[in-house]
């Protein structure tokens, strides 16, 4: 296997290691969970947690490995998920949990070739020194997914790590998985994908170009840029918009319609927010923008006119209104 060898540390104290040959050769020993960890879920966590505490135990680090991009971006392009969580934000949510180390390796068709046996002894034993290694009880890897938990337990014995594979969670009456998640989010249940990633869904993004943002931007609506990722159903969504980074950042609760407009003749999609109590504010097409959507309102529909979509966005946003003012009242906030 190659590698290009680049790495950072993050302001926690957790090393992103963006390459195996990054890695120093005297890192470890290691207490290791690989995977996807798209949505960086209640599931996930559970896992993450159990590596953090042992390696605690064991004074070893707590190292997570996953893959960039998705492998079926390479595998089986046509049938990709959209992810929950792009890397920038996966990795976002991973440096929040307590681990010492993220190892993201590059998905090349190249590595889809590597062994399970390579895999294990080049990643795991040579370059981690793992001494214990967490998964799911579904977990495979290797070359076409050759090995399950018992092969991994088999090279473990070998190697010279042990294995634990972990039950799924089950939340809401079924198992937490990012597919899951997935369905969920693009059915528009927000309620579901709460309870299963532990927080509200929310994407990253920034403005959409050609909408005349400049230095002191002044109308109440905000396009985001176009979005290749995951996005809840067409339709209309309380949200909430947080607009810059460091100590200039600003909050808005806001309303956000999620579709093509087709009150306005051809389809036209549009992920387009109404923000309440505006102020002007400093904004420009590189302005890091994170939207988070905290309940649906109803579906998008095409209407008969200008004007009764007039009257049923200003219905929609006495109705966003209503929630924010119950939130506040019951000492609430979004979870991002």
């Amino acid at each position: 296997m190659s590698f290009v060898a680049q790495s950072e540390v993050s302001p926690s104290a957790c090393a992103v290691f963006r390459s195996i040959d990054s890695v120093p050769e005297d890192f470890g020993p290691s207490v290791v969970t690989v995977g996807n960890f798209d949505g960086v879920h209640c599931g996930h966590r559970r896992v993450i947690g159990e590596v953090v505490a042992r390696a605690r135990a064991l004074q070893a680090k707590a190292v997570l490995v996953t893959l960039d991009p998705h492998p079926a971006v390479i595998l089986r392009p046509d049938q990709a998920p959209k992810l929950i969580t792009p890397t920038p934000e996966k990795l976002r949510l991973l440096l929040q949990t307590g681990l010492d180390a993220v190892l993201v390796i590059p998905f090349t068709a190249e590595l889809a070739r590597t062994s399970a046996r390579e895999f294990a002894a080049t990643v795991l034993r040579d370059r981690l020194r793992a001494v214990e290694v967490y998964e799911g009880e579904n977990f495979r890897f290797g070359y076409q997914a050759e090995a399950d938990i018992a092969g991994l337990s088999e090279l473990g014995r070998e190697f010279g790590f042990r294995v634990e594979a972990f039950q799924p969670v089950k939340i809401a009456r079924g198992v937490v998985s990012s597919s899951r998640i997935r369905q969920a989010i693009a059915a528009g249940d927000l309620t579901t994908a709460r309870h299963l990633l532990g927080r509200s869904f929310a994407v990253q993004s920034t403005p959409a170009r050609g909408r005349g943002y400049g230095t002191q931007y002044a109308v109440p609506t905000v396009n985001l840029a176009t979005y290749e990722d995951l996005l809840p159903a067409n339709g209309v969504y309380v949200t909430e918009m947080r607009i810059g980074t460091g100590e200039e950042v600003v909050t808005f609760e806001s309303v956000t319609n999620v579709g093509n407009r087709p009150t306005f003749g051809p389809d036209s999609f549009a992920v387009e927010s109404f923000l309440f109590r505006f102020r002007p504010i400093a904004l420009g097409e590189s302005t890091p923008v994170r939207l988070t959507f905290l309940k649906r309102l109803r579906e998008e529909r095409k209407w008969p006119s200008p004007e009764a979509l007039k009257a049923q966005i200003g219905r929609d946003v006495a109705r966003a209104e209503r929630w924010f003012a119950l939130r506040r009242a019951l000492g609430g906030a979004s979870q991002g």
